[in-house]
């Protein structure tokens, strides 16, 4: 009897886990296919020519949930606006939003979360936050300048980092027409972030 109570507590425990996994795997899924969706809109697309021709979709790491953390946030006070150096050469101007530190693989990391000035501007981008980083991936499975995340601003003192959700910006498809920011010295992982969009090097750039 005492076997069977045991089961008929763990099962619907194991039900609602599955449930979160599920809800947590669709939203990666929804974020790759709107990505493609973008590039494949001629309207929104960064590609141009025969690279536009030629796409037919992203290659994605395997969805991986360890790459989904929830992280410490420690948010910046009384933060200044700086330039952050762009691809072509330019300056963009942002200000630090905050420290994001978690653990991945039981070792700890930290990367910084920023607000682009011009975002900030408009009302639909009020709440946005711009996670630039690099990581060991990058030159081999993924765009050598690193990659980015787009966030919005939590309740609370935690933020949730999905990797899987990490996309190259748009000068890894096309330099001529794009100046994106340069990952922050800061924000460099000394590990490998095997998730979120990979890159095949076929890009005139």
């Amino acid at each position: 009897m005492k076997r069977y109570f045991l089961l008929f507590l763990v099962l619907p425990l194991f039900a609602f886990s599955q449930k979160a996994v599920t809800k947590e795997t669709a939203e990666i899924k929804k974020f790759q296919k709107d990505l493609n969706a973008e590039y494949l809109n001629p309207k929104e697309t960064p590609l141009r020519g025969d690279n536009f021709k030629n796409f037919k979709k992203h290659p994605f790491f395997p969805i991986d949930l360890k790459y989904r953390v929830t992280a410490k946030l420690i948010k910046t006070e009384n933060a200044e606006p700086f330039e952050i150096p762009t691809s072509s050469g330019k300056t963009k101007q942002y200000r630090e939003y905050g420290k994001a530190n978690f653990e991945l693989d039981g070792k700890p990391y930290s990367l910084t979360l920023y607000q682009s000035l011009d975002l900030m501007k408009q009302e639909k981008y009020k709440d946005y936050l711009f996670l630039p980083f690099r990581d060991l991936t990058n030159e081999k499975e993924t765009y050598g300048g690193g990659k980015y995340m787009d966030l919005k601003i939590s309740k609370g003192d935690t933020i949730v980092l999905d990797f899987n959700q990490s996309y190259q910006p748009y000068c890894a498809y096309n330099a001529y027409d794009y100046n994106c920011p340069i990952v922050p010295e800061e924000n460099k992982l000394p590990v490998e972030i095997r998730a979120g969009v990979m890159y095949n090097d076929i890009y005139h750039h």
